[in-house]
């Protein structure tokens, strides 16, 4: 697993070990980048379930001005820490050990949009509906925001969801990514 462009190209990043986290394979990480537009005019990026940290890292080097990093479980925390501080991102970085639901209540707090969001939760655990309602709801999504869902292939979501629209799918074998835009002005 590296960095696939930006200032921290190439860059190699450690996994989490064993088979609790299921990392995103550069194959799909650099598909993702090439829907949403492959470099970054500044912004915030949510990386809500961040397993390595490699969605959010990837983001900063491509241009995104910070990076919230979210992980409940203790060893893909220290992994994301580690990973942070090996790209020197350590100042452009916030990370969370805590859950996702938990860390969207606060962030909420700060009243930070983002532009960039990334949900890859466990399979067995997505709320992937929910979480993008929540960050409508809470004012967490700026004007024209992408929100990146990596989810089972198995599994289809809506064309809207209140005012994210779908904008395109992709299936690599069991792993589907669905891709929302945030238009405050779509009629939910």
């Amino acid at each position: 697993m590296r960095v696939i462009a930006g200032e921290h190209r190439g860059r190699k990043l450690a996994a989490v070990p064993g088979s609790g986290t299921r990392p995103t394979t550069d194959k799909v990480k650099e598909s993702i980048f090439n829907m949403i537009g492959p470099y970054f005019d500044g912004g915030w990026a949510l990386d809500l379930y961040a397993g390595t940290g490699s969605l959010g890292i990837e983001a900063l080097s491509r241009g995104a001005d910070k990076a919230v990093f979210v992980e409940r479980d203790a060893k893909a925390f220290a992994v994301v820490k580690q990973n942070v501080s090996a790209c020197r991102l350590d100042e452009y970085a916030e990370l969370y050990r805590m859950d996702a639901e938990r860390a969207i209540r606060q962030l909420a707090k700060r009243a930070q949009p983002f532009a960039l969001v990334f949900l890859d939760p466990p399979y067995a655990k997505q709320r992937i509906v929910e979480e993008i309602e929540q960050l409508q709801a809470l004012g967490l999504l700026a004007d024209g925001a992408w929100i990146v869902a990596e989810h089972d292939s198995k599994l289809s979501f809506p064309d809207a969801i209140q005012n994210c629209v779908k904008d395109r799918e992709a299936t690599y074998g069991d792993t589907a990514v669905t891709l929302y835009y945030y238009d405050p002005q779509q009629e939910a």
